[in-house]
């Protein structure tokens, strides 16, 4: 080891926010301090009555043992060690309280924090004046400290060893703080690190937002890119006949303007909920149910897309999370059957006492499109929505055709 490496603990800032933590520490335990000093001083009196004294000392120890305990100490804590130590530990999850085991490991990790803090702070005022005293009457400043007293074995005339002597206390010094902070360091993760049952909170609450984020990227696949189908068929069709049809024309336009309109507010619904705001008004979302299907399967057949609709049941009984789901499988396969598809698109639905039975059916891949099975986001949407509800869904090329059959389970409501 080189004598640069050997400094570099005493000089590094890890080492000096460390000090500051230990510190911190020894500021926190000056009121445990006076707590000892006053009782002890009250034991000594034999005027006072020993059980009074013992009865306030019961009540003091609760006291102070209760700061000890509290959630919000440990979160002080977490907070300093992250700070100061640079130890990422997570945040506490609020939503959780700490049980018995992480409260014990947060009081022990506290007391000892307090403790040495206590000791790093006595060493500092003790210590850390005396080394400086030393070193300082080697060169003539505050001799009269030094020359009267004895110091062990040395005294005010052996200003060589006094002052060897006080470099080592403030490097011995220095190298304490390093390796105490070290130690805490390595120590923090396990007595405040989380809880078994934090850790799983956690996991659920990320679970969560991932599924949030598929969510969301769901409902912009589908809606927005249902839109731009629709939309670029029917201006490719008005292309067309734009001089020959112009009442086709009008109606294109039409459709283009209200499929745009549709989409534009599903997408302002998606980025209201995306955008991290202090409001707590929900975003006002256009949800589409398989109440809207029949709209659904005209706005398709304005794009140039001929559909065969068979539709049995009351959509009314359908749970709305089933409905909403079946609207967007039925979107989004109506969306592949007009960009990759050929032919007619059949669509069944069967709405069952305790189950949606969804089928599309048309033509395989016109030559020289792209394979609607292949890159596949809307297909993975589909795979998830249906995973999510506990179904069953069956995708792809079947002879010489292209189907998608999904059953979605549900309990009908009245």
């Amino acid at each position: 080891m080189t004598f640069r490496a050997a400094l570099a603990p005493l000089v590094a800032g890890t080492t000096w926010r460390r000090g500051v933590f230990l510190l911190l520490g020894g500021v926190l335990a000056l009121p445990y301090g006076l707590l000892v000093v006053t009782f002890a001083q009250l034991l000594a009196d034999p005027a006072l009555p020993r059980s009074l004294v013992y009865a306030l000392l019961v009540i003091a120890v609760v006291i102070a043992g209760v700061p000890l305990l509290l959630d919000g100490s440990r979160a002080l804590e977490i907070a300093a060690v992250r700070a100061l130590l640079g130890v990422d530990l997570p945040e506490p999850a609020l939503a959780h309280r700490g049980d018995r085991e992480t409260r014990l490991r947060s009081a022990l990790w506290i007391t000892t924090h307090l403790v040495v803090g206590a000791l790093v702070m006595v060493a500092l005022f003790g210590a850390l004046p005396m080394a400086l005293a030393f070193i300082g009457q080697q060169f003539g400043i505050g001799t009269e400290l030094t020359s009267r007293e004895q110091f062990g074995p040395l005294d005010g005339r052996d200003s060589g060893w006094l002052t060897l002597t006080g470099v080592a206390l403030l490097v011995g010094l220095g190298y304490a703080v390093a390796g105490l902070g070290a130690l805490a360091g390595s120590m923090a993760p396990v007595l405040l690190g989380p809880a078994q049952a934090e850790r799983i909170a956690a996991l659920e609450a990320q679970a969560n937002r991932l599924a949030e984020r598929n969510r969301l990227a769901r409902e912009l696949h589908d809606s927005v890119g249902h839109a731009l189908t629709v939309a670029t068929l029917q201006a490719g069709a008005a292309r067309e006949v734009l001089d020959t049809d112009p009442e086709f024309v009008r109606r294109a336009l039409t459709a283009i303007e209200e499929t745009g309109r549709t989409a534009m507010d599903e997408l302002d619904h998606v980025l209201g909920l995306l955008r991290e705001t202090g409001s707590r008004r929900p975003a006002v979302a256009p949800q589409r149910t398989l109440a809207d299907l029949d709209r659904l399967v005209t706005d398709a057949r304005a794009a140039g897309l001929t559909v065969h609709a068979q539709r049995a049941g009351d959509p009314a009984r359908v749970p709305a999370v089933v409905s909403r789901e079946g609207y967007r499988i039925v979107q989004e396969g109506l969306t592949n059957a007009a960009r990759y598809g050929h032919g007619p698109v059949t669509l069944r639905l069967e709405l069952q006492p305790d189950a949606m039975e969804l089928e599309l059916v048309n033509a395989v891949v016109r030559p020289g499109r792209a394979d609607p099975g292949r890159g596949g986001r809307g297909l993975d949407g589909m795979r998830e929505r249906v995973l999510l509800l506990g179904g069953r869904l069956t995708v792809g090329p079947d002879g010489d055709r292209w189907l998608i059959r999904a059953r979605l389970p549900y309990e009908e409501t009245t």
